[in-house]
């Protein structure tokens, strides 16, 4: 059997396909985030990844150096190919760069409607280099937002997203939340790593029709680029399986926690 698509058991049966999730973000010359991240953590977890590279990034732990967007119908056509290549179970979106890559990825997305999608919204880079033109937010908002099955904002992303100012308490960040839900994304995790400091890290999983879902975890004190793109790859990877959407994140932020604690991102 083609590989592409399936296993063969020993005595010839077919079995099921291994799970695969198309990445669409950037690349990081360092290593420590965006595509470099995502194929990380999904061999970690057993999962294949597939790739279509939006920009090419020259990047330090301190500073974005350079970016150069990928043009929008090459990112398209690697989207496609990789749709065509096999069975993806899941579709993880970081850095587009450009509003042309927003409407691009958008385009592609509305044609395999079926695919779970986690977007985290990179906007800025952790050293703090704008990694989304500004008219690209505004695209991200109307054409993205509401294809894909979960988006990710920290509260700076949260603010920028909602054309507020950073929230300065948690019910401030959930009533900027339901403003992008009532915009029609399907659901909003709410990523606390920029929240006021505590002792614990609080992301909130909102979906219209349904309470809150808080999922803590203790706040470790080290800090580790990439952890977006981490727990971004490590809920798509379980989408891919079939999990539902809240065992997804429960298991994403577990992984991420054992990331920050230095261990290795196997599980389940």
């Amino acid at each position: 059997m083609d590989r592409r698509h399936g296993t063969m058991a020993a005595d010839g049966r077919s079995m099921r396909p291994e799970p695969r999730v198309l990445v669409v973000a950037g690349s990081d010359s360092s290593g420590g985030a965006g595509i470099a991240r995502d194929v990380e953590v999904l061999a970690g977890l057993g999962v294949r990844a597939s790739l279509a590279v939006t920009a090419v990034t020259a990047q330090t732990n301190e500073r974005v150096v350079a970016v150069e967007p990928i043009p929008p119908v090459l990112v398209m056509a690697q989207m496609e190919a990789a749709l065509e290549a096999g069975p993806v179970g899941a579709i993880k979106i970081g850095m587009l760069g450009i509003r042309g890559t927003v409407e691009a990825v958008a385009s592609v997305l509305r044609k395999h409607a079926h695919i779970p999608v986690v977007l985290d919204p990179v906007l800025v880079s952790s050293s703090g280099g704008r990694l989304l033109e500004r008219d690209g937010v505004a695209a991200l908002k109307q054409d993205l937002l509401p294809l894909c099955r979960l988006v990710m904002p920290n509260w700076l992303e949260l603010a920028a997203l909602t054309d507020a100012e950073p929230a300065r308490s948690e019910e401030e960040a959930l009533d900027q939340g339901n403003l992008l839900l009532a915009g029609g994304c399907g659901a909003l995790l709410i990523k606390g790593g920029h929240a006021p400091d505590g002792e614990k890290s609080i992301d909130i999983l909102l979906r219209r029709g349904h309470a809150p879902v808080r999922f803590e975890a203790r706040r470790l004190d080290r800090k580790m680029r990439g952890t977006g793109c981490a727990l971004a790859s490590s809920i798509a990877a379980r989408l891919a399986r079939g999990l539902p959407l809240e065992n997804s994140v429960a298991l994403g932020k577990r992984t991420v926690y054992g990331l920050l604690r230095g261990s290795d991102v196997t599980g389940a």
